[in-house]
């Protein structure tokens, strides 16, 4: 038998690739599909009649047309159980391997559809949502790790960014989704909720043909079998380099305290505080009040229902494309770039936005056709920059950046910092809107200015790093980081460089 048989084919690697991304459109079908549900006549008045009936005596007020914390409860729970479900999701990743917490992300999720499609009453909805916001905590958990840690160095960064772009391809089919299931009544919305299923089963499947990566089998004391995956993944024998540094970070991460207590050390605080950073940032760069919201967005400025949700469909189309501009380029022009770049177009397009309806869309009224395009066209400079920088890249840099000592208790916090600023946009953007009209996109602006400051001066660029070099290749290197780094001592044994507090 030739040598060359035992290794994975090309195409079926790149199959591993996209069945975990699938993870992301799990993500990204529930970020789209809430907003275009709550603003279904037939939803509301199934579950918040009190708001349908205020909906329709308050159609004077463009910025205040769904002020209600229930309905933002509706979206906004699912993401407070996640960032719980996050930490439960990190342990059971280094227990029992990114495979497996990608199963269980997939049944929690379905059981929650389940529920979510038959719900009669508010707490059973509720609680499907709750069931949702454990299988996205699991699944944001292990996707980004299994895809860093699967894929070859010098293509890293695209192969982790599948994960965003099947996030904004998620987004995509639940605008297309309830485009066309709100003219479907009473039961439309039950099909837009149901569907989120199909994502959910395509993980479940692919959890039983993908392999662990191999840092998480040599973690778990599998060495033999995780070089076999590696050299498979690999499609060749010559995997010593690669797998003796995966070995070395293992024996230290054993060696070591608990995940916790290390990651608690100031030499883990730059990943620590940057992958934490990084998700707040992603948040509050007004990013999911506008997917979430989308079909609101654009009836205040002047749509009406079916306009509002084809051009929510428009801006999915957007961030899908935009997305893989960020594969094409992530690797080649590096993280730091991107991150800036995208800084300036952002803040200029909120500035603007904010500007065009604080002179031109009043509480009553509506913006001209041309005025209501031009919001819309800025929305998708916004979409595009945003979708090829901080969407994949707050997920990227976290997932290449901790040691594997503390990987996955360390991308728990970050992801659970996600979850939290997602939970609070959520529950506070209707009513931010309704009390801070225009407003609220120069504040979404003051964020983005501080986010740049933040990639200017405290993220080091990680193109090309293995991951387990990161602290001598990174963070030694970088003028602040490097000053929280372990001491080193020259070969008298004397400290040369002094750690400090913060």
């Amino acid at each position: 038998m030739s040598s060359t048989k035992k290794f994975y084919s090309k195409p079926f690697v790149v199959l591993c690739w996209l069945i975990a991304a699938v993870g992301g459109l799990m993500f990204g079908y529930d970020i789209g599909i809430s907003g275009g549900v709550t603003s279904m006549d037939d939803f509301l008045l199934k579950f918040f009649p009190h708001v349908y009936a205020k909906k329709l005596r308050a159609k004077e007020n463009n910025y205040c047309k769904f002020d209600d914390q229930f309905v933002q409860l509706f979206t906004s729970s699912l993401y407070l159980a996640a960032l719980f479900a996050s930490f439960v999701g990190s342990k059971v990743c280094s227990k029992y391997g990114r495979k497996m917490t990608m199963l269980a992300a997939s049944i929690f999720y379905l059981v929650g559809v389940g529920m979510n499609a038959a719900a009669n009453g508010l707490i059973l909805l509720i609680l499907g949502r709750i069931l949702l916001g454990v299988g996205v905590g699991f699944g944001n958990e292990a996707v980004p790790l299994f895809l860093s840690e699967i894929a070859p160095i010098n293509i890293r960064g695209a192969v982790n960014i599948l994960f965003q772009l099947f996030v904004t391809i998620g987004i995509l089919c639940a605008n297309l989704v309830n485009y066309f299931a709100s003219k479907h009544h009473p039961w439309g919305w039950r099909l837009a909720l149901g569907l989120a299923g199909v994502p959910a089963f395509v993980l479940l499947v692919g959890s039983f043909i993908i392999p662990e990566t191999p840092t998480s089998l040599i973690e778990r004391g599998h060495e033999q079998k995780g070089r076999a995956i590696l050299e498979k993944l690999r499609r060749t024998e010559n995997v010593d380099e690669e797998y003796h540094q995966i070995v070395m970070a293992s024996e230290l991460a054993h060696q070591s305290q608990s995940s916790l207590s290390k990651l608690m050390r100031p030499s883990s605080r730059p990943p620590l505080v940057i992958g934490m950073m990084m998700q707040v940032f992603q948040q509050f760069t007004g990013i999911n009040a506008i997917m979430f919201y989308a079909p609101v967005l654009f009836q205040t400025v002047g749509f009406g229902a079916n306009g509002a949700l084809i051009s929510s469909v428009i801006i999915g189309l957007v961030n899908v494309f935009s997305t893989l501009v960020s594969i094409k380029t992530v690797d080649i022009f590096g993280r730091r770039a991107l991150l800036l770049q995208a800084c300036c177009q952002m803040f200029a397009t909120q500035v603007i936005i904010g500007i065009v309806l604080a002179v031109r869309l009043k509480v009553t009224g509506t913006l001209g056709r041309e005025e209501a395009i031009g919001v819309v066209v800025l929305v998708c400079l916004y979409v595009m920059s945003f979708a090829w920088s901080w969407g994949p890249l707050a997920w990227l840099i976290p997932s290449e950046t901790f040691p594997l000592e503390t990987r996955t208790t360390g991308f728990a916090f970050a992801v659970s910092s996600n979850m939290m600023c997602t939970f609070v946009i959520a529950q506070a953007f209707l009513s931010m809107m309704c009390h801070m009209h225009a407003g609220i996109f120069f504040f979404f602006a003051v964020w983005i200015l501080a986010m740049g400051l933040f990639v200017m001066f405290l993220v080091p660029e990680t193109k090309g790093v293995p991951i387990d070099d990161m602290v001598d290749r990174v963070w030694k290197q970088h003028w602040f980081w490097k000053n929280y780094m372990d001491p080193d001592v020259d070969e008298n044994g004397q400290i040369v460089k002094k750690e400090i507090q913060l």
